[in-house]
């Protein structure tokens, strides 16, 4: 049983509620808890002040209580006996999510927030995390209605994707979904579009190493010529889950922000940033 617990950010939008009942539904899968966070913004040109009764902060801080209460409510009316806890964080929004999610399995976030000073929690926001949460991030959007479930794995190198493959065998393992593994790449030569053969043994070489370790999962593979954001916005109209690696904090591997980015921003469901690519 998981004993990290999965926390979701809730800011009280509709965005964030279908996120804190995705992640609630993670942690029903994992065997494990959910935890809701909320910061509450700082008013631009303000100061932080004692939250005391009739001033803005107060205000502020009231409304996201109710948040979080009210996301609490749902996901336990939705998935009884899941342990649940909430808690109210303070910092600048963008960091002080992600740093939460230290010690957590994921983080859970919708792809933007109710607008005004809450859009800053989970608009932006959200971006930042899946680049930077120490853990895997997940963004939510509407999800897809697949007659069967897939799990689509974006892979720029066989031989670094270890943990978006290892983290997309899992969860296709616990939603007993199929997987797909795609590496999208593109020549600079015009009319280039045939993929070495060796980047097709490469990948299937280590979507056979996995599914080894999940001989549950029906796994392939698949090259194809294209941009690799393209390619996986395009995947996400159909799959349950689209899963991204990216480097580790400090490291630098060009191109793989920029995919990581455009997935995010024209994705049609859930996207997962994961972390050690």
């Amino acid at each position: 049983m998981a004993t990290k617990p999965v926390i979701a950010g809730t800011d009280g939008s509709q965005e964030s509620l279908r996120a804190v009942d995705w992640a609630a539904r993670e942690a029903a899968l994992r065997g494990t808890s959910l935890r809701i966070v909320a910061v509450p913004p700082l008013p631009p040109r303000m100061t932080a002040a004692p939250a005391t009764p009739g001033t803005v902060s107060y205000v502020v801080e009231q409304s996201v209580g109710q948040a979080l209460a009210g996301a609490a409510q749902q996901a336990a009316a939705q998935h009884p006996g899941l342990a649940i806890e909430t808690q109210m964080l303070a910092g600048a929004p963008a960091q002080v999510l992600a740093g939460a999610a230290r010690d957590a399995a994921m983080l859970v976030v919708g792809s933007r927030g109710a607008g005004g000073f809450s859009a800053m929690i989970l608009g932006s926001v959200s971006r930042y995390a899946a680049t930077h949460a120490p853990v895997p991030v997940v963004v939510v959007r509407e999800e897809t209605t697949a007659a069967h479930p897939e799990v689509v794995v974006g892979v720029r190198d066989p031989a670094q994707s270890e943990a978006a493959l290892g983290f997309g065998f899992e969860e296709a393992a616990l939603r007993q979904a199929r997987l797909l593994a795609v590496h999208a790449w593109s020549s600079p030569v015009p009319g280039h579009s045939e993929a070495p053969a060796e980047e097709t043994g490469r990948l299937e070489s280590a979507v056979i190493a996995w599914r080894e370790k999940f001989p549950e999962v029906e796994a392939r593979w698949e090259v194809v010529h294209a941009h690799p954001g393209r390619v996986l916005a395009g995947s996400s109209a159909r799959a349950g889950l689209v899963v991204l690696g990216r480097h580790a904090p400090g490291g630098h591997a060009p191109g793989v922000g920029s995919v990581t980015h455009a997935v995010l921003s024209h994705a049609h469901g859930p996207v997962v940033s994961v972390p050690g690519d």
